[in-house]
C-alpha cells in the first residue's frame, strides 16, 4: 500500500502550537462547537440550525424566481465574492447557487495566470467569463486579487497596483454602463475563527485538499492582510459598484446576509420583499463594519 502524503497537513497545528498569538490559542482551545470566538460579533453562539433551515428555504425560491426572470428578460448578473482565507467564500456560493441551472448561474473560479495570461492586460482573463443575456456568474475571488493577495505575497508592484487602481473605476463602470447587474461582497472572519477553520480542514480528510501555501504562509501575516483589505476598500467603494462586508464568523448567517444582499440588487418577477427581509445591520454593512 502507497503512503499518500497530503501538502501542508499538521503545518495549521504547529501554527497553533508554536506561532499563534497566545489570546488566539486561547480563544480556540477553550471555545465549545457552537461558540463565536471574536469578542466583537454581536453573537455569542452561531445561528439556530432549524431557524436557518426556515429562513433559507424562503431565500432559495426567490432565487429560484430571480434566476428564472434572468433566464427569460436577458438580464445578466455579475456577484464578486472576495474576503480573508476561510471567510467562508466557497460554501456560500455553493448555498446561492444549490437549487440553480449550472448552465446560466456559473462560477469562475480562475487558477494562477499563464504565461501569456501574466503578458496581458490584467482585467481581459476575466472580461472573458462575464455572463451573456439571461445569465448568472459568480466569481471565487475576482481581479481584487491585485490589491490584496498579490500585495501581501510581492506578486505585484506598486506600479501594477496603482495602474489597477486607476482603471478599476472605469472598468467597474463599464459593466454597469453595458447594463451588467454588479454585486460585490467581502466576506471578513476573525483571526480566532480563521485559524479554528483552517484547523477543521487541516482535521477532515474531506476538506485537506482545500490547504495550499498561500493559506499556510498567510496565518503569519495576518496584519498585511489587514492593511492590504483596508487600502483596497477603501479605493474600490463607490456609489456606482459598492461593497457589502459581511462579518461572517458564523457563516449561517453570513449566507443569509449574502444571499439577502444579491436578492435585493435584481429586480425580477415575483420579487418578494417582506419575504427576503433586510441583511442584518450588526452583521453587513459598508467598509466601515469591518472596524465595528
Amino acid at each position: 500500500m502507497i503512503e499518500q502524503t497530503i501538502p501542508y497537513v499538521g503545518d495549521i497545528t504547529a501554527f497553533l502550537e508554536k506561532a499563534a498569538p497566545k489570546d488566539i490559542r486561547k480563544a480556540i482551545e477553550s471555545a465549545g462547537k457552537h461558540d463565536i470566538l471574536d469578542p466583537g460579533y454581536p453573537y455569542d453562539q452561531e445561528m439556530d440550525k432549524d431557524n436557518y433551515k426556515r429562513r433559507m428555504d424562503q431565500l432559495q425560491l426567490q432565487l429560484v424566481r430571480m434566476l428564472f426572470d434572468i433566464n427569460h428578460t436577458g438580464k445578466r448578473l455579475v456577484v464578486v465574492f472576495e474576503g480573508r482565507d476561510a471567510a467562508g467564500k466557497g460554501g456560500t456560493i455553493e448555498v446561492m447557487r444549490g437549487n440553480l441551472n449550472p448552465r446560466s448561474a456559473y462560477i469562475v473560479a480562475l487558477p494562477k495566470p499563464t504565461e501569456r495570461e501574466a503578458g496581458q492586460w490584467y482585467f481581459q482573463r476575466y472580461v472573458d467569463w462575464l455572463p451573456a443575456a439571461g445569465e448568472m456568474a459568480l466569481f471565487d475571488r475576482s481581479w481584487y486579487n491585485r490589491g490584496v493577495v498579490e500585495r501581501v505575497f510581492g506578486f505585484s508592484n506598486v506600479q501594477q497596483r496603482d495602474a489597477f487602481f486607476r482603471q478599476l473605476p472605469a472598468f467597474e463602470q463599464s459593466l454597469v454602463d453595458d447594463g451588467i447587474v454588479l454585486v460585490k461582497l467581502w466576506l471578513n472572519v476573525g483571526r480566532a475563527e480563521q485559524l479554528r477553520r483552517f484547523l477543521d480542514r487541516e482535521n477532515d480528510p474531506l476538506k485537506q485538499w482545500k490547504l495550499s501555501g498561500i493559506d499556510v504562509n498567510g496565518l503569519g501575516l495576518w496584519d498585511d492582510y489587514t492593511a492590504a483589505i483596508q487600502d483596497t476598500l477603501s479605493r474600490s467603494h463607490s456609489p456606482l459598484a459598492p461593497w457589502s462586508v459581511i462579518r461572517s464568523d458564523d457563516k449561517r448567517r453570513a449566507r443569509i446576509a449574502a444571499i439577502q444582499t444579491v436578492l435585493h440588487a435584481v429586480d425580477f418577477a415575483g420579487k418578494d420583499e417582506q419575504i427576503i427581509g433586510i441583511p442584518d445591520p450588526a452583521i453587513c454593512g459598508g467598509p466601515e463594519i469591518i472596524g465595528a
